[in-house]
């Protein structure tokens, strides 16, 4: 099975605050895994971290082999990673489908698809309606599906996803737990941040539990659900 990253002993801090502490996980190609925890265990950092929006101060970060550490966020995002931050950040002036050109580029090296706007709103029928509508007239459910079909627009080969399920209705958590799955089954590989136990399970191969910087738990998905001490401790299931 082929490793596309491997984050071996990384420490991260925010000025004088250490938030990461010798943090170990890999993803192989085509899997889905989950990193979860409560807020403020350091999942968002983890992914930051690999995006060198946040710089690992030890220990190594490597896509597809290549060293990440140190390098520009946009290189990473040139080497095929696709970020989707939790804060969405689409451009609120621009139409949906101005949003997804904005963000074409050609696919890197192992990129599973070529995307287009076509096939975005094949992934995500209801954005179809919304074409011309502006970004900032979204409701928060639609501002995430037009930030992961934005992603996808540059052709990652591996996808990044902090909390993609937060803060967005039930329907909403459906249809992004089938598109997922879609995505998986087209053979991107992903790596995704959540503290949604159930939505995780639907769609992840393994997971990571994370708290307070520091890995305490790895396995499948099914070892996770009978593992009730891991659960209560450090997911407060």
């Amino acid at each position: 099975m082929t490793t596309r990253l491997e984050l071996s002993g990384v420490h991260t801090h925010y000025a004088t605050s250490h938030i990461l502490f010798d943090v170990s996980l890999e993803v192989n190609q085509g899997e889905s895994v989950c990193l979860l925890g409560r807020n403020g265990a350091g999942k968002t950092t983890t992914l930051k971290s690999i995006m060198s929006l946040a710089q690992a101060s030890a220990g190594s970060i490597r896509f597809n082999g290549t060293d990440l550490v140190g390098r520009a966020p946009y290189e990473i995002a040139r080497l095929g990673v696709g970020y989707v931050p939790d804060e969405r950040l689409i451009f609120p002036d621009l139409t949906v489908r101005e949003n997804l050109e904005i963000a074409v580029k050609k696919g890197a090296a192992g990129a599973p698809a070529q995307w287009t706007v076509e096939r975005i709103y094949e992934l995500f029928p209801v954005l179809v309606p919304l074409d011309a509508r502006l970004g900032g007239y979204l409701s928060g459910g639609e501002q995430q599906m037009l930030t992961i079909g934005r992603t996808l627009m540059g052709n990652p080969s591996l996808l990044l996803l902090d909390e993609p399920v937060e803060g967005v209705a039930p329907v909403v958590v459906q249809e992004l737990t089938r598109q997922i799955r879609r995505l998986k089954t087209m053979g991107l590989t992903i790596l995704f941040a959540e503290q949604n136990m159930h939505f995780a399970t639907q769609i992840s191969d393994r997971a990571y539990v994370i708290e307070k910087g520091q890995i305490r738990f790895h396995g499948t998905m099914h070892e996770l659900a009978a593992n009730e001490e891991v659960k209560a401790k450090y997911l407060m299931i």
